[in-house]
């Protein structure tokens, strides 16, 4: 058991908080926040601290920076103000991620005030500091506080400096609320769960998701497989894919999952297809003639697989759903993943859970985070979690 900020005295001290405020910005003159949903899934562990008499110095990433110019475009600044409005509350912002000048707001800090740094993956671009773990830029950050604590699920799974590397130099660590909640609700997928547990996986590629598909088959009842890696099985079961995205090399593996867990995983029986990678009106193949025509590629599951899945989901007691049914950016391609999400939440008895930013902001859109038990703000970190890997984030800081 990892100690929690309800395990610290806080009265009087400086908490190095590490958030994920990874989030969707608008382009053009007045840079602002899109979507403030993980802003404020930081918000309890915040007020938490400030309401216990702590100072909070906050560190977040925000995408990935690789040249001068992105620096322009990823800073945290217009997500300083966005925390100050939500939060009613001052946020000081520092435009830089080391130096006198974050030490001396750092040392000013009173109880009950927040600053925000830059954006950390600023630290990556000449040395790699950051996502490298540089133990100079670790005992830095270490430095401006007393206590460090996570509560970045989203970042967990990375062994960064600000992440990992930072705790080891900190007087003493903890986890916030976010990532304990997390890890209670991604727990319940792997023990004590009640049956029948369905799973729906979607994503690019069979081998990005080998061993959550794996433990996947091994405790779940049904494993519903969507997205480009679909066609891989579909290859494997001897049909016509046209253009379609799919693992050559993976072949093999997805026929022996076939053949050991027949009973277990559902594909897709219809697909919507178009002549390009392009938002266009699909055609559709059947459950009778599932064959994609050579020059077209399939860019989501049709409306019979749709009712398929529906079936399946409509029964579990416990479900996980990680990646999109199809190209849910384009309108067109949308409806599959659309489906999924609303069959999860015409079934309110179940305990479900969803992770990954497409299936997320499917059910976002749809406006049901409400409807679902749980909503993870990590995907990757779900899936790392789910198949039973370390999380480097967590397993540094200190036990109870």
């Amino acid at each position: 058991m990892k100690k929690t900020i309800q395990d610290l005295e806080l009265k009087g001290k400086k908490v190095v908080l590490r958030v994920d405020f990874n989030v969707p910005l608008s382009k053009g003159e007045k840079i602002e926040v899109v979507n403030a949903n993980r802003i404020k899934a930081a918000i309890p562990t915040i007020q938490y601290l400030l309401d216990n008499g702590a100072s909070v110095i906050l560190l977040s990433h925000l995408g990935r920076v690789k040249t001068e110019d992105d620096k322009k475009t990823k800073s945290l600044k217009p997500v300083a103000e966005k925390l100050a409005s939500l939060i009613n509350k001052e946020v000081k912002f520092v435009a830089n991620t080391r130096g006198k000048e974050v030490t001396e707001a750092a040392q000013n800090l009173k109880p009950g005030e927040i600053l925000t740094l830059e954006n950390t993956r600023f630290e990556d671009l000449n040395n790699k500091a950051e996502s490298g773990c540089d133990e100079e830029l670790s005992k830095f950050w270490a430095s401006l506080g007393d206590v460090y604590v996570n509560d970045a699920f989203g970042a967990a799974h990375r062994a960064h400096a600000s992440t990992y590397g930072i705790a080891k130099f900190s007087k003493e660590s903890a986890l916030g609320f976010l990532i304990t909640d997390e890890i209670k609700h991604l727990d319940k997928l792997l023990e004590g769960f009640e049956r029948p547990f369905v799973a729906i996986i979607g994503g690019a590629k069979v081998s990005d998701k080998i061993k959550v598909l794996e433990k996947l088959f091994e405790i779940a009842d049904k494993v519903l497989i969507v997205g480009g890696m679909a066609y891989t099985f579909k290859v494997a079961l001897g049909f016509k894919i046209g253009e379609s995205l799919f693992e050559e090399d993976k072949v093999e593996l997805a026929k022996k999952y076939l053949e050991q867990y027949k009973h277990k995983i559902v594909l897709p029986v219809d697909n919507a297809y178009t002549d390009e990678f392009a938002d266009k009106t699909p055609l559709f193949t059947t459950p009778e003639h599932q064959d994609i025509p050579d020059g077209y590629q399939g860019l989501d599951i049709g409306p019979k697989s749709i009712e398929l899945f529906a079936k399946e989901i409509a029964n579990a007691k416990t479900i996980f759903w990680n990646g999109p049914a199809g190209v849910s950016e384009f309108n067109n391609f949308a409806n599959g993943t659309k489906g999924i999400a609303i069959a999860i939440a015409n079934n309110p008895e179940s305990y479900s859970v969803v992770g990954g930013g497409d299936s997320v902001t499917a059910v976002e859109k749809l406006g049901y985070e409400d409807k679902f038990t749980f909503i993870s703000t990590g995907g990757g970190a779900s899936i790392e979690f789910v198949q039973g890997n370390v999380l480097p984030g967590i397993d540094i800081i200190e036990n109870k």
